[in-house]
């Protein structure tokens, strides 16, 4: 409205001085008067109402714009005079559309403030009831966490008193698992020393026998005593086995480890296994390519498939079929999970499988047990499967048999693969000639026992050495220093004082390069650690043959 009085003055200024410098304020105020209406305009587009009254301004001012432009802006002569008592009458049309206007923005700002109030009032009533809500609701927890907390004290109550009584229970089932555990000890061990009596009383039997005849026929004269010697070193030896069987069991046997291909070693057993198990039992022996080797004692591991196989031939009673296989294993967590004796990895899978009698779920719980036998009285020991298992547990393996009744066994061994160096050659043994010693070559035997000491020296002699004995460590040093050009030492290893290595080390000392040579019937550990032998250590194991001594004196000596 402003702008349009601006312009009517400017236009009456104009005609009455013809001064066209007068005519700024029209110009500012055509220029200003469109788009202020249009900005009217887009504030007021929600309303229809206020939208109306914009089109009436828009239409009153530009009238009035026309008028002036008609009546002397643009006119030449410029002596047409502005329309008379227009302005007055324009300015109250304008006032009473903008009355209109602000009347309605009033009506809408009265209706907003209603609105507002009325929501402000609905927003209160929801705080208050929120506000209820939140404290009923803490005082519903609050009163809940009372009663969990009167529930909780009086669990553990409960709990506490249970615990007490499942303690005493426990205590009480220890102590009768315990008296179980002790009673099935002393079963054991009176199984083992029965046993051990049955056998040992059986060759001492032979043995004695034997040696009464032969005394009494030497004793008249007769010297046909061959038949009787023989029955007499047969028992004995049938003793040392026994008790090797038992050292196997309790893993205390004495074992020499070499990296080994059971590739070559099963086939180099192949025809002696054939005699085995006769005619009447079909072998087949499965290799596999790419076997990866183990650190295992050869020749236990012979012993270990020929025990095997001697079970295997006693359950095929009518013939049968015997297979032999090895090939590479991985034991998984799944499986280790369930065997808890021996950690996952890489194996080397030795397999004997027979179509025989088979064995129930009752046998194959005590099938390592020593002396348990299902063989009829004098056909076995029951310490076969009992010596391969104590084998397999002293080199780190696991052994598990798979068998069902009429449905045949399968007996799987599995040692862990060897990533050492390359295999090491295992000489077989020839069964030849003793070999004989030479009279230049002396050696010193140490043994605190009469007899064993009597008996050793008086068979090397007879072999042909010359020998010095001594009946324990401080003596054999004695005899050492009056004899430099002794070669061997040849000593016992369990005995008083100073035992064999104390003594071997102290003889090695006085005289670099003497070569040692132990014995015994049983050490813990003097040479071997872990049942094996310490590296470069000779051990002859107690009792033996002369022949036995004989070659390993041989080899000794000769170095290798």
């Amino acid at each position: 409205m402003d702008l349009l009085k601006d312009s009517e003055a400017a236009v009456r200024g104009f005609v009455l001085s013809n001064d066209d410098g007068m005519l700024q304020p029209y110009i500012d105020a055509r220029d200003k008067i469109g788009p202020g209406l249009d900005r009217l305009e887009q504030l007021t587009r929600d309303n229809p109402a206020q939208i109306a009254s914009v089109k009436e301004l828009r239409e009153i001012v530009i009238d009035r714009m026309e008028q002036f432009k008609n009546g002397a802006v643009f006119n030449p002569n410029r002596t047409l005079p502005i329309t008379v008592g227009k302005g007055p009458e324009t300015q109250g049309r304008i006032k009473e559309v903008i009355a209109k206007m602000t009347a309605e923005e009033n009506r809408l700002l009265a209706e907003r403030r209603h609105t507002v109030t009325r929501i402000s009032a609905t927003l209160q009533l929801l705080a208050y009831g929120t506000l209820f809500m939140v404290m009923g609701t803490a005082i519903f927890a609050l009163a809940r966490a009372r009663r969990q907390r009167d529930e909780l004290r009086i669990a553990q109550d409960e709990l506490s008193a249970a615990n007490a009584h499942l303690n005493t229970e426990i205590a009480e089932r220890t102590k009768v698992e315990e008296q179980l555990r002790q009673v099935q000890k002393m079963e054991a061990i009176g199984q083992l020393s029965g046993g051990i009596a049955h056998d040992f009383n059986n060759m001492l039997a032979v043995i004695i026998g034997a040696l009464n005849v032969m005394q009494r026929r030497l004793d008249r004269g007769d010297t046909n005593i061959g038949e009787f010697m023989k029955a007499a070193i047969d028992g004995a030896m049938r003793g040392g086995a026994l008790t090797q069987r038992l050292l196997a069991f309790a893993r205390k046997q004495v074992l020499e480890p070499r990296p080994l291909d059971l590739n070559k070693l099963v086939s180099g057993m192949s025809d002696l296994l054939r005699r085995t198990l006769g005619e009447t039992v079909l072998t087949e022996v499965i290799l596999a390519g790419g076997l990866w080797r183990v650190h295992a004692d050869a020749h236990q591991f012979e012993t270990v498939i020929l025990n095997l196989v001697v079970n295997a031939r006693d359950a095929m009673v009518n013939g049968g079929k015997l297979t032999i296989e090895n090939n590479n294993a991985h034991l998984d967590e799944g499986y280790v999970g369930r065997h808890l004796d021996i950690p996952p990895g890489q194996y080397v899978l030795l397999c004997v499988s027979d179509t025989g009698t088979g064995m129930s779920p009752e046998i194959l719980a005590k099938v390592f047990d020593p002396f348990f036998t299902t063989k009829p009285t004098g056909r076995g020991t029951g310490l076969g499967l009992s010596q391969v298992y104590g084998f397999v547990k002293q080199s780190g393996g696991h052994i598990k048999i798979y068998s069902e009744p009429e449905q045949g066994a399968t007996i799987k061994i599995y040692l862990p693969r060897y990533h050492g160096a390359g295999e090491e050659p295992v000489a077989s043994v020839v069964a030849t000639a003793s070999p004989q010693g030479r009279a230049h070559e002396k050696i010193l035997v140490v043994e605190d026992e009469d007899a064993v000491r009597a008996l050793t020296a008086e068979g090397l002699r007879d072999l042909g050495y010359t020998v010095l004995a001594a009946n324990g460590g401080e003596e054999a040093l004695k005899l050492l220093d009056l004899n430099p050009d002794t070669l061997l030492l040849f000593t016992d290893i369990v005995m008083p004082n100073m035992n064999g290595r104390q003594v071997a080390e102290e003889a090695m000392k006085r005289k670099p390069g003497l070569k040692v040579l132990y014995t015994t019937g049983y050490t813990r550990n003097a040479v071997v650690h872990n049942g094996t032998l310490d590296p470069g250590v000779r051990l002859l194991a107690k009792p033996f043959t002369l022949e036995q001594m004989a070659r390993i004196i041989r080899d000794v000596l000769d170095g290798s």
